[in-house]
Order: structure tokens, then sequence, then C-alpha cells
């Protein structure tokens, strides 16, 4: 399984709209069907720079299909939010891959 990572610094004064707008934003990348599910967390990290951090993780099942997206969607999806938010809002993208996940075999007290 492969993570695509999306980091966003959103400046304060454009925090409320983009809050709202991002959710429909994730639904409509969920749905070009290249991703699983989706995590919106905020970094809980002041940054510097002011605004607010959030990152959002897109789960894809192949290379294949996180591939697929960057040559079929990513282009458009990334005007879309250009075009919004561009002077409010720095993002970078990361890749994961999923080497093991790990639970907890027993709880104790």
């Amino acid at each position: 399984m492969y993570i695509y990572n999306v980091t966003i610094n959103i400046d304060g004064t454009a925090h409320d709209e983009w809050l709202t707008w991002v959710e429909s934003h994730i639904t409509a990348i969920l749905n070009t069907g290249k991703f699983t599910s989706a995590k919106l967390t905020e970094v809980l990290v002041a940054e510097e720079m002011g605004g607010r951090t959030y990152s959002i993780q897109y789960a894809a099942s192949s290379r294949e299909d996180l591939d697929d997206y960057y040559t079929l969607h990513a282009d458009d999806f990334r005007l879309a939010i250009l075009k919004k938010f561009a002077d409010k809002m720095l993002t970078f993208n990361t890749e994961l891959k999923i080497v093991n996940e790990f639970y907890p075999t027993s709880v104790s007290n």
C-alpha cells in the first residue's frame, strides 16, 4: 500500500473557507477511484510563518493507482487549488510505502 501525503499550511484569513472547501476536494479525489481512503489531520506544531498546517493522507492500493492518479488527475486538482487559494497556502507532497503494520497483541494494565 502507498500513502500520498499532502501537507498544507493555510493562512489564517482563509482557514475557515479552506477547511469547509477541502472536504469536497478530498471527496472528489477519492471519487477518481485511485485511492481507497483519506485522512485529514492537523499538524500540532506552531509554525513560524503563522497559519495552520494540515496533512491529507490518501491511501492507494498499488503503485499503478498512484501513478494513474498523477497522469490522469493530479494537474487538474492542483490547478483548482491554485485558482482558489494560491496566495493563501503553501503545500508539499510526499509518497510513503507501507512496509509493515503493527498492532498490539495484548493490553496490559
